[in-house]
């Protein structure tokens, strides 16, 4: 059996199980197959997330789920203004060391047919968001080099940091507004170091009701992949099953004008080179 390079976590046409596969074509964006009702087949993944291997039983994807689960996520540590062409939106400096702020596990969503939930508490024409690369820590380690840091990636998947900015707004702490339950949907596929060889060499897109809206490049990053990772795990143990949300380029909702919001029923979607598209449809809560 041979190491997985494109997983996703799935529930199957044949059983109705949840199981971890391989995708047998890793050259169709699988987010964007399984939105318009595209037949996906998968190789079974036998194992976890971390000691995975592939074997020769294929199924039939009949739902998409987040690549890891919440039990498997030790922390999600993101990182705030860390795109140049963002920084300059926002009319502000840019920063001398990476914002770091935190989302709990409870954020965590997956790719649609899973909606972006917007409670009572952020339907108030603010609610946006932020395309952005995730990744998975694979091992656990502290005081890491930066020549050693991409050693420690498990692998990368898209995200959006779904944020209430009226919440945002009233302080300087952003860990609430951003960390509501489901606001930090991730998929379709974790795609392997092996299959992304840079990270830095990624085109990233946010699109809104068909309209692209973020139009980006991972390369604009003023802290890259190596270097958030060494810094974040200077006296800290970054475990294995951390994700790191890395920053979002130009474009978001609350710079734009008109500003853009994710409205009931809106459709949001983040398509990042070599990964494929995470889509989502948004749903207010009505309680």
């Amino acid at each position: 059996m041979s190491s997985w390079t494109h997983l996703v976590r799935f529930i199957a046409v044949e059983d109705s199980q949840v199981h971890l596969g391989q995708l047998v074509d890793t050259t169709r964006d699988v987010g964007r197959d399984s939105a318009d009702g595209v037949k996906i087949a998968v190789k079974v993944i036998e194992g976890t997330i971390f000691d995975g291997r592939v074997t020769e039983e294929v199924l039939h994807v009949k739902q998409l789920l987040a690549p890891v689960t919440p039990e498997q996520c030790s922390y999600i540590r993101c990182l705030g203004l860390n795109y140049v062409d963002h920084a300059k939106e926002a009319n502000l400096a840019l920063p001398k060391a990476p914002i770091l702020f935190t989302k709990p596990r409870t954020a965590l969503a997956g790719p649609y047919p899973a909606t972006i939930n917007i409670p009572k508490c952020a339907q108030d024409g603010s609610s946006d968001y932020e395309a952005e690369l995730c990744l998975v820590i694979g091992k656990s380690g502290r005081d890491i080099p930066e020549e050693e840091a991409l050693d420690y990636v498990l692998g990368y998947t898209a995200s959006n940091d779904v944020s209430a900015r009226t919440m945002q707004m009233l302080t300087a702490q952003w860990s609430f507004s951003k960390g509501l339950d489901g606001s930090c949907p991730i998929g379709p596929v974790l795609v392997a170091p092996s299959a992304i060889k840079d990270p830095q060499s990624l085109s990233i897109q946010a699109i809104h009701n068909g309209a692209t809206v973020q139009d980006g490049h991972t390369k604009d990053m003023i802290f890259n992949i190596k270097k958030q990772i060494s810094y974040l795990s200077q006296g800290t143990t970054l475990e294995a099953g951390t994700l790191f949300l890395t920053g979002t380029p130009a474009g978001i909702g609350y710079f734009r004008e008109p500003r853009v919001v994710l409205n009931d029923g809106d459709e949001i979607s983040v398509k990042i080179e070599q990964i494929g598209t995470l889509v989502n449809k948004v749903r207010y809560e009505a309680r």
